[in-house]
């Protein structure tokens, strides 16, 4: 059964928020070295499909958790009237900043900004959006179900909230949070951490690829058509990134149909990762 959000943000939220936190910003301005044209248009490609649109023109978009920014960029190049980014992460929003710079620093429809979706104060002054996006970011934030509940109102009437949570493994799960959240509260477990769980994905990786006759590389060279992502950044990421909280589908699916969403898409995944959801919301909502 999963516990109902509260309506503002307490005291042990803000204690969560200043506990172990994996350094995203950091991971992601090692990601912009990789960044290029190829990347991008995967994430591009990545968002036509799942949105199942050929472009965003004028559409309005909200990045929430926008890390390096590769997402608001991507919407940007799709066309969108209006993109508004924010991040928790103050280096992740130097990221999304250096990216609005790079390719659009002459515009006024794209802002870049500190935020929090901890923050329902905050979420009611950007207004509403045709597109909510928030790829791999609430589970990420220390009470994933309240920042599920702040991220309805930015929907607009008929909008589209995009979101991708980690999958519930149940034990697996539990463990995997232990290892982040040592990983992520001092820097002596990082090269253990590091070498025992790298040698196991490689390895892992590895023994598959035998197994099914393809060439080890490969998997190596085509990670960036996983919606433009690098592998290294996605590692370290796994490793470290906390705080961590899952879940399952069915009770994201229930948690917003009470909040009158419509599920018009889902991707689910089998064992590590993130399920990834497309909810409409009911126009006849306020």
């Amino acid at each position: 059964m999963v516990s109902e959000p509260i309506a503002v943000i307490d005291q042990e939220t803000r204690r969560k928020e200043s506990g172990p936190r994996f350094a995203f910003g950091k991971n992601w301005q090692r990601f912009l070295r990789y960044l290029n044209d190829e990347r991008i248009a995967e994430a591009e490609k990545s968002l036509r499909e799942m949105l199942e649109v050929e472009d965003l023109a004028g559409k309005t978009f909200l990045d929430i958790g926008s890390g390096s920014g590769l997402f608001s960029l991507a919407a940007m190049r799709l066309g969108a009237g209006k993109v508004h980014s924010f991040d928790y992460d103050t280096e992740s929003v130097a990221c999304t900043r250096a990216l609005q710079h790079r390719y659009y620093d002459q515009v006024g429809n794209w802002t870049v900004e500190q935020g929090s979706v901890l923050d329902p104060a905050y979420l009611s002054r950007l207004g509403q959006f045709d597109v909510v996006y928030s790829w791999g970011v609430l589970h990420h934030t220390g009470n994933m179900w309240q920042a599920l509940e702040n991220v309805v109102a930015p929907v607009a009437a008929n909008g589209k909230l995009f979101i991708a949570l980690y999958n519930d493994q149940g034990r697996r799960s539990r463990v995997w949070k232990a290892i982040k959240r040592r990983y992520a509260s001092h820097f002596a477990w990082r090269p253990p951490i590091f070498i025992v769980i790298g040698s196991y994905f490689v390895g892992m990786g590895l023994l598959v690829d035998l197994l099914r006759g393809r060439n080890p590389l490969t998997r190596y060279r085509e990670y960036k058509r996983s919606r433009g992502m690098s592998q290294f950044t996605d590692l370290l990421d796994w490793m470290g990134g906390y705080p961590f909280e899952v879940s399952k589908p069915g009770d994201v699916f229930d948690f917003f149909r009470k909040r009158g969403f419509t599920l018009v898409r889902l991707k689910t995944i089998i064992g590590l990762g993130c399920n990834e959801y497309i909810f409409q919301r009911q126009s006849t909502l306020d």
